[in-house]
This record gives structure tokens, sequence and C-alpha cells, in this order.
């Protein structure tokens, strides 16, 4: 759910220190990280099956209308997402014409045999619920949807039976839920905890919000939650935040010429993290962000030097 409306001179390239690309590190057993052409790619810890680590948010950045030249233009954010090796483009009801402008620019490229489709229900009721979904699957031109979330927690003890309905006649293969901005984490936690049937949970982490690595990222590893990251730009506010200031140095060995390059690093060397979806409207910030998934893993050590130096030069 991260704004790409961000302003061009805030994610400039810094040219300096930048490395040859060099292949991923390990983070140990328990994140089981892997690269396939050289991608980051993370496991699914309900079944193993693995997916690159960044994704594609589409809050904002993908409610368009159609017949204009913003359409358009997202499809070839979209091609330029699938190109660098992406696969899970997240959406919702309830970011207006978004999960249409997905479906017309999986239409215009001839579909997207590597898509990893996730989107959620967002209204209260079952039976409204019901409705939502099946309106989803039309916008995008699917027969199945590979995640569907319970959007904010909303309702969810109404929609999980219709949830697990649609996992057994497999119109979905993995159930979600998902929170953002910080907003009830406690409640989180507690169904990270007791409730078995979410094989993924999303809420909000970045390198200037590391709220969610005291309880929420290790509970989730620790009872086998895929992890999808929403919010790693914190909307735009850590660019502002780094605004004219230079990446380390050292950025370079982590293969890092671009802040967002750093910040999307940081997140997704996290062993407890499974995939960040950053979103943005521009072709050329998709690509700078993709970057990412390529080259040298922060391990811990890298990680601690990330956030100071964050820290440091933020305020």
């Amino acid at each position: 759910m991260d704004s790409g409306r961000i302003r061009s001179p805030a994610r400039r390239r810094v040219l300096q220190g930048a490395a040859g690309l060099a292949a991923a590190a390990a983070l140990g057993p328990r994140a089981l990280a892997a690269t396939v052409e050289d991608r980051l790619l993370k496991p699914i810890a309900a079944t193993g099956e693995t997916i690159p680590a960044i994704g594609m948010g589409t809050w904002i950045t993908f409610n368009v209308a159609p017949y204009t030249d913003a359409r358009a233009q997202r499809v070839e954010v979209l091609r330029a997402f699938f190109e660098a090796g992406g696969r899970l483009v997240d959406s919702s009801p309830m970011y207006g014409l978004a999960e249409a402008a997905v479906g017309h620019c999986r239409g215009q490229l001839g579909g997207a045999p590597q898509l990893f489709s996730a989107t959620k229900v967002w209204t209260p009721t079952r039976i409204a619920g019901v409705a939502q979904m099946n309106l989803s699957l039309r916008l995008w031109g699917l027969t199945q949807f590979d995640l569907m979330q319970v959007h904010n927690l909303l309702d969810w003890e109404a929609h999980l039976p219709t949830l697990k309905e649609w996992k057994a006649g497999r119109r979905l293969r993995y159930l979600g839920i998902t929170t953002s901005h910080g907003r009830r984490h406690g409640e989180m936690l507690e169904l990270i905890e007791r409730q078995p049937d979410f094989d993924f949970v999303q809420f909000s982490y970045s390198i200037g919000d590391r709220e969610a690595e005291q309880r929420l990222l290790p509970a989730a590893a620790a009872r086998g939650k895929a992890v999808i990251i929403n919010r790693p730009f914190r909307t735009g506010d850590l660019f502002e935040r780094v605004a004219g200031k230079p990446l380390p140095a050292w950025a370079g060995e982590l293969g890092c010429t671009a802040w967002s390059q750093f910040f999307l690093k940081f997140v997704i060397s996290h062993p407890g993290v499974t995939c960040a979806i950053p979103a943005t409207s521009q072709v050329e910030h998709m690509r700078e962000n993709m970057a990412a998934l390529r080259g040298p893993v922060p391990d811990a050590a890298q990680r601690r030097r990330m956030a100071e130096y964050f820290d440091r030069v933020a305020g």
C-alpha cells in the first residue's frame, strides 16, 4: 500500500560506490532464501513454493480511469514489473478502479503466466463478501486467485468460512489477512498466534518504522506464516526524510545505487519477510525498485549498519 507518487529528485540515483551484482547471501535455514535467474526468492511456509521478494502494490497508483493516458501508462508499469522478474501483484476493492486497471493491463500484455494474484475482501457480512470476491475475479479476468486476504481485519470471522470453501474448491490457493499503518497490531498478533487457517499475513514495516521486528515478524516466522510488507517506503515519507542526503559509501557493497533499493533491501533481507509490495506509477521507478531483487542480501550486521545510518541522516 505504498504510494508511488514520489517526486523524481527524491528518488534520484546516487552514483557512488556501485558494485557489480553478486550472488545473494544466505539468510539461514529459517529464511530459506534462494535465487533463480539472479532474483531473490522467498518461500511460502505453508507449501514451500517460492516467490520473488519484491511484488507490486496498486493502492493509489492503479486507481486510474479507462481510456486515459494514465491507464496506458500502467500497462507499461506492469510490463516492466514482469520483465524484471516480478510475480506478486496486490490489490483490493478498496482501491477504487485499481482491480479493473490490473485486469485491463493483463489483457493488454496478453495475460501474465507468472502472475501471483493477491487481492482482498473488504466489506461486512459473508454474503456481501462473496459478491465482492466474484466481482474481483471478473475484474482481474481470472477463475482463481492465488491469495485472498481479509482487508484490515474487517469482519474476518464472517469471511473465513467463505475463504476456506473457496480454497477447498480451488477458487483460491492461499488465505490471508491484513492491516496497515501500524494499526491493530495487537489483534493481528493474536490472530497470528491463534488462527492457523491464514497462510499469509500483511502489515507495515520499513527501515523508518521497525516496530514489527519486536513481535509480529518473530511470531509469524514461528507459526509458519508468509509475510507481505506494505508501506516499505512509508508512503514516500522515507524519501522526504533523506532528501539531499547521500547514500553511504558502502551502499555499493550491497548493490544499491538508489535510496529505494537501500530501503527495499533492508526490508526483504529480514528472514521473516516473504515479499514487499511498493507501488509506483512510473516505469523508471519500477525498474529501480525491482533492481533490489538482485545482488547481495544484507546480513544481520549489515542490516544494523543500514538502520543506524538511516537514523543518523534522517534525523
